[in-house]
């Protein structure tokens, strides 16, 4: 996990509104993935040492995040704010899934966004372009959002009660599968184009995921893509996740999701 894959070395997480100035802020809970490394492996001894800072560390961290995420989570309920976790693989759809959503449902609900990504703000102009207001997170070394830079965001972009929030995690099926950002459902995205086998190899993304989403399916009739394959193996790792099949492309199956979001923003 991130205590191994490089993440948080870069200490400076930054926060920006299209149009503004880059807000850099340092993280301390950053600085505890860096400390668990040591560089003492000559004896066996030490090895075991270091392997059992290694869990402790990774232990402390995860502890750390769910106790944010449990404040963020009440949060957004006082303030009947539906927050959905949207994770996927780069290029799976997310933020064109949002862009089509902001501009056909925003007469309907009022929509907030925060937009995670290593670099860039592409996707945060992409999404103020369509219609909502939105904060982008610079993660920098980062695989992950987590709970504390969700809570940072909030704030900044002045979520409104009654309104959906979309937190547009970073692409990955890995680590963002650990960190629970106080959402009320995650929603994980694959394409026809990534392989029908996406939920074996990433079982803990789909465990965790309470949706589906299955997007590009106009591609079908060009790919090697099994939908019942997908749907009978990501059953098969979590028989309670619910699936939408469309293309944000054409449009094709976007009422169910509009749906969905309906019956979720009513409860």
């Amino acid at each position: 996990m991130c205590g191994t894959c490089g993440c948080g070395e870069d200490d400076h997480i930054s926060y920006t509104k299209p149009g503004a100035p880059h807000q850099h802020e340092t993280e301390d809970h950053h600085h505890d993935h860096e400390h668990g490394h040591s560089h003492t492996h000559d004896q066996t001894g030490d090895h075991h040492h270091v392997h059992r800072n290694e869990i402790r560390l990774e232990i402390d961290i995860l502890s750390k995040n769910n106790l944010t995420a449990q404040r963020n989570r009440g949060y957004f309920e006082a303030l009947n704010i539906l927050a959905l976790n949207l994770v996927s693989s780069p290029g799976s759809g997310k933020t064109s899934l949002l862009e089509r959503t902001i501009k056909e449902q925003k007469l309907i609900h009022q929509f907030y966004i925060i937009e995670g990504d290593q670099q860039t703000s592409n996707d945060a102009d992409r999404i103020d372009a369509a219609g909502a207001p939105v904060i982008q997170i610079n993660t920098g070394n980062g695989c992950h959002l987590d709970a504390k830079m969700i809570h940072v965001a909030t704030k900044k972009l002045e979520v409104a009660k009654d309104s959906i929030l979309f937190i547009e995690n970073v692409g990955n099926l890995v680590c963002p599968s650990l960190f629970d950002l106080g959402e009320a459902k995650r929603v994980v995205i694959i394409s026809t184009t990534e392989g029908d086998d996406k939920p074996v190899k990433y079982p803990t993304m789909f465990q965790s995921a309470q949706l589906c989403i299955i997007n590009k399916t106009d591609l079908l009739p060009y790919v090697d893509f099994s939908m019942k394959k997908c749907r009978e193996l990501a059953s098969r790792v979590n028989h309670h996740l619910e699936f939408i099949e469309l293309s944000v492309k054409t449009g094709e199956g976007m009422d169910q999701w509009y749906d969905w979001l309906n019956k979720q923003s009513a409860m």
